[in-house]
């Protein structure tokens, strides 16, 4: 992989601004959400030893349910497989499937505005492309976002429930090969749990890794580790640490293979 710095590359992908207090403000290409769906502190992950990954995440639908995945295959120059894969669009934006472009996260329905998201859970099978939508324990809906029936099927749910949050028809987005990433680069996010734990320290209260919507998970490096490996400290979290930033994006470079628990080296 190939670490991104914001100040040197023509793309705003570089790290999540995590704010001040207990309520995270934003930037263009951050990953912070407004509301998670549960809280975890970054202590319940292993926080010991060397360098690892701790936990792999994707997130298909872009505003809803992470998804854990126990191992991944990189390809270079790709997010992580199904990452970001489907959007919901919120309004009309002109997405062309047959040319796809980058459009910002505000353009969709996401949960860092559109907080009652966070009341439903989701799962899509990679498999069938049918995107499972629970509330309350139950089946909302259920639909094959692959076909014309099953996305409409999701669309009606989301204009019945979320007639308030949506500024037009809401509809179903994606394109062979596309990601719906808060940045232009296709990427793969990376969090330094040892960075949250010192946010949680200065909050005074749990902060969940997962409201950072990272795909990495890393244990084992001291606090803001992440920032040595962009060449430059980051400007402008707090008064405490002296700047706002909290995680990394990384392009990869050399397709394989990585799963929790594999090491993590730094080449020289």
């Amino acid at each position: 992989m190939t670490f991104l710095n914001p100040e040197r590359s023509p793309v705003w992908a570089g790290t999540d601004d995590v704010g001040t207090g207990d309520r995270p403000r934003k930037r263009p290409g951050q990953k912070i959400i407004g509301v998670e769906q549960r809280a975890e502190s970054a202590y319940d992950f292993a926080m010991s030893g060397p360098a690892t990954i701790a936990r792999l995440y994707r997130y298909p639908v872009k505003g809803l349910s992470p998804e854990e995945v126990a191992g991944a295959t990189l390809t270079p120059g790709q997010t992580l497989p199904a990452d970001r894969r489907y959007a919901i669009e919120n309004g009309p934006t002109g997405f062309d499937p047959a040319a796809p472009a980058y459009f910002p996260k505000i353009r969709f329905l996401m949960l860092m505005r559109d907080e009652r998201l966070a009341g439903l859970r989701t799962r899509f099978d990679e498999t069938s492309n049918v995107l499972t939508v629970r509330r309350d324990g139950a089946v909302a809906v259920q639909g094959d976002l692959e076909t014309a029936p099953g996305r409409a099927a999701i669309e009606r749910f989301f204009a019945n429930e979320f007639a308030a949050e949506l500024r037009g028809p809401p509809k179903v987005l994606s394109a062979p090969g596309h990601s719906f990433s808060d940045v232009a680069a296709k990427v793969v996010s990376i969090i330094n749990l040892a960075s949250v734990a010192a946010i949680e320290g200065v909050v005074g209260q749990t902060v969940d890794p997962l409201r950072f919507r990272a795909n990495l998970y890393v244990s084992g490096w001291p606090a803001w580790h992440e920032f040595d490996l962009l060449g430059h400290i980051p400007h402008a979290l707090t008064q405490a640490f002296g700047h706002s930033d909290c995680g990394v994006y990384a392009q990869v470079l050399t397709g394989g293979d990585i799963a929790a628990g594999d090491a993590i080296t730094i080449p020289d």
